[in-house]
């Protein structure tokens, strides 16, 4: 019954996100051309908590949880586990005053209204996967990037997202070589659980009634062995995952 029933649901859901995805590529242009970075970046926060409100109709919630007094002052890594592009638009919601900037796959930086938009203005980096000399150089870049701004950085280490919410081994590349250009970095590691479950049939129809978390860990300085740091990191992010075999 509940599948049934999401199919009516999820067509609401994507008119109401790609409604969204219309009206602010406009505002966006609007802001990036007109005022700037900082309005640019604002537009960019209330996009996606419209976004995420668009959930609603599905029956979903969000909770964010952070007990952590992280700077504002200095560049963060953002480390999370990847189970649904809806992970996106939380992160930058509940991170926005940190100024998140993502590592994407190069598709997504041409033919979405909004998404492309932000995603070649708005400081994110867009990498091919086929091709890991220009991923590895665009990744650097952002960390350069974050290093003198003091803004942060999001990648996702398992690669692809999780369909079942069993995380993935991370590979280290990535995220190494951003910890390598931004030395005085924060570590901040997320987990993310349930977001698979909005996904559960495949992109149509929707999951129902999804309650997805994010718990954000105590930060780690950027001051260990590289090897040992990313092992000690990817335990932190697995240890709030709650999947069972």
């Amino acid at each position: 019954m509940l599948k049934i029933l999401s199919y009516p649901l999820t067509v609401l859901y994507l008119l109401l996100f790609g409604l969204f995805l219309v009206t602010f590529h406009p505002i966006q242009w609007i802001c990036f051309n007109w005022f700037g970075y900082e309005a640019h970046r604002r537009s960019v926060a209330i996009l996606n908590w419209f976004l995420m409100r668009s959930t609603t109709v599905l029956g979903t919630r969000y909770s964010f949880t952070n007990t952590h007094d992280i700077p504002t002052d200095r560049p963060l890594v953002i480390v999370t586990n990847h189970q649904s592009m809806n992970d996106i638009p939380a992160i930058i919601w509940y991170m926005r005053k940190y100024h998140p900037k993502f590592v994407s796959k190069k598709e997504l930086g041409k033919g979405i209204p909004s998404v492309s938009y932000n995603l070649r203005h708005g400081g994110s980096v867009l990498i091919d996967r086929k091709d890991p000399k220009q991923a590895l150089m665009a990744i650097a870049s952002l960390g350069k990037y974050i290093e003198e701004h003091n803004r942060s950085a999001v990648i996702f280490p398992e690669g692809t997202r999780s369909r079942d919410g069993k995380p993935k081994p991370f590979k280290p590349m990535g995220l190494k070589t951003l910890l390598k250009k931004a030395p005085n970095a924060l570590i901040v590691p997320i987990s993310i659980n349930n977001s698979w479950k909005l996904l559960k049939y495949g992109k149509f129809p929707m999951g129902l009634g999804v309650h997805v978390t994010f718990e954000v860990h105590q930060p780690i300085e950027n001051s260990k062995d590289l090897d040992i740091l990313l092992i000690q990191v990817e335990e932190v992010v697995k240890s709030g995952i709650k999947w069972k075999e």
